[in-house]
Order: structure tokens, then sequence, then C-alpha cells
């Protein structure tokens, strides 16, 4: 019984592990499944068929609120296949369970502050998932303007032009052009539907591209010509993201490790006295210390990752 909570918390980072890895091969299993589909589908040899949505009726009733509509916005620029009902879902179970595990290993009030923490992180995992596509995007854009560059020198036309780099071009890009190009087959108008893209996926390269483009439209030129230096240009900027991003990384995983060690102290502490952490957060001066050690790692956390962001 000495060991219960050195065990107890093995399980978890075993059970945390194996989620993780779940989880990964699930994704990696649907994103194959749908790229098969999608490829299929381009012959005729399949219909595409959506797959049936979770939590309708959730659904419907936060769709009506602010609070849907932003989240729908944000999930619709991930590229993530949910619908703002079941993302809320699946944060509140998400909150639920880490609750209780957090509570069972450490102490209920632990679990409480790491429930208020994974509100946070429901809305940051969103922001992730916008930046990993913005970054997957921006890793593309030198091929974008590549393709663009060949289709108009062959004589086509700048929408033409776009909805062959759709077709080409692998996703994030190709499914973002395709979604500017059904913009400008149903009637709206070249500057805002590249606007439109600049909004979802803000980041200075895009708004370079998309500036040229507004304007070589506006003023009737060629743009090959433009196309060809700022490939040039996006290829060197793609390399030196690359290694600023290298050099950055160790202090990055800095960031992530101090508040790691804090909670290992903790798990220490508990296992050297059962119950030393109920006892401690039982008192209210244990939990005002609980709170404001929270917040100090909480903002050196903040300090470094706005210190290491550098914008090339």
């Amino acid at each position: 019984m000495a060991n219960l909570p050195l065990l107890t918390t093995g399980v978890t980072l075993l059970a945390c592990v194996l989620a993780v890895a779940g989880v990964h091969v699930s994704a990696k299993g649907k994103a194959q499944q749908q790229y098969l589909v999608q490829r299929m589908s381009q012959t005729g040899q399949i219909p595409v068929v959506g797959r049936s949505r979770r939590f309708q009726g959730v659904d419907r009733r936060l769709r009506r609120t602010g609070l849907g509509k932003r989240i729908e916005r944000k999930i619709n620029t991930t590229g993530l296949d949910l619908t703002p009902g079941e993302y809320l879902v699946y944060v509140i179970a998400s909150l639920l369970a880490v609750y209780f595990v957090v509570g069972t290993v450490f102490a209920s009030f632990f679990g409480l502050l790491a429930a208020l923490i994974g509100l946070w992180g429901g809305n940051a995992f969103l922001n992730y998932q916008i930046r990993k596509r913005t970054e997957a995007f921006i890793n593309q854009l030198p091929e974008l303007t590549r393709v663009l560059a060949n289709a108009t020198q062959a004589g086509l036309a700048l929408r033409t032009a776009i909805g062959m780099a759709a077709e080409e071009l692998d996703n994030p890009a190709g499914e973002e052009l395709k979604r500017v190009a059904d913009q400008l087959a149903v009637g709206r108008s070249l500057e805002d539907a590249l606007n439109e893209l600049a909004e979802r996926l803000p980041s200075r390269e895009l708004t370079v591209l998309v500036s040229t483009l507004i304007l070589s439209n506006r003023a009737g030129g060629t743009i090959v010509s433009s196309l060809r230096n700022l490939t040039e240009t996006l290829e060197e900027r793609k390399e030196t993201r690359r290694e600023v991003t290298t050099l950055l990384s160790q202090v990055k995983v800095t960031a992530v490790a101090v508040p790691v060690l804090g909670f290992g102290f903790l798990l220490i502490l508990n296992g050297m006295r059962a119950g030393a952490l109920d006892d401690m957060t039982g008192a209210f001066a244990g939990k005002v210390a609980v709170i404001v050690a929270s917040c100090l790692y909480g903002l050196g956390f903040f300090l470094i990752n706005r210190l290491t962001r550098v914008r090339i």
C-alpha cells in the first residue's frame, strides 16, 4: 500500500501514452481513408458520403449562440472534421476525465485546477491546430506560386490557374484553394475570395501573395515575373523559418519541462507521505500557495513562448 501512489501514477502515465498512440493511429487511418475516398470519388468509382454527425441536438442549439459561431469559425479554419456540438461534448468529457484522474493521483483541489486549465486548453487546442495548418500552408506557398506562374505563363486566366492549383496541390493548400475556386464559380469576386483566404490563414507570406494577385488582377498586366521572384523569396524564407525553429526547439522544450518537473515534485512529496497533498490543500494558506505557484508556472510558460516567438 505504500507504493500505491507511485503505482497509480505509472498506470495513469501508461494509459495516457496508450491513449495518445491510439488517437494518432486513428487519425492517421482516417486521413488515409479520406484520401482514398477522395481519389476514388474523382474517378467515379464510389460516391462521396459524409459521416453521420453525433450530438445533433446539442449542435443545433450551440450554433444559435455567439459562442457556437466563434467555435464554428475556428473549426472551419482548422480543417477538422468536427461540428461545434461534437467539439463541446468532447471538451466537457475531457474536462471530467482530467478532473477525476488528477484528483485521484494528486488531490481533489488539483483536479479542480486541472479542469480550469483544461478550459483554456480546449481553446488552445483549436489555436494550435490553426497555427499548424497555417504553417503547413506557408510551406506549400513556394509550390503554389510555381504552379500559378506556370499556368499564367501558359496563357490561362488567374481563376483557371487557381482551380488547377487546387487539383494539383495536397491539403491544406488544395482544400483552401478549392474553397476559393468554389466561391469564384458562384460569382464572388477574386478580391473578396482571396481576402477571406488571408483572414482564415493569417501570415505575412500569404498576405504578400494575395496582394500581388489582387494588384495584378486590377492592373491587368502579366504576373509571371512577379510570381517567379516571389517563389524564390518564399523558398528562402522557408529555409530561414526551418533554421529558426531548430535553434529554438530546446528553449521550447524547457518551457514544457519546467511545469512537468513541478508536478513531479508534488508526486514525490505525496509518495514520501501519503495524504500530504490533501493536508496541504485542506488549509487556506496551502490553496493560496498552490494557486500562486500555478500562476507563476503559467506565467513562465507564457513568457518563454513569447520571447521565442520570432517573426520572420
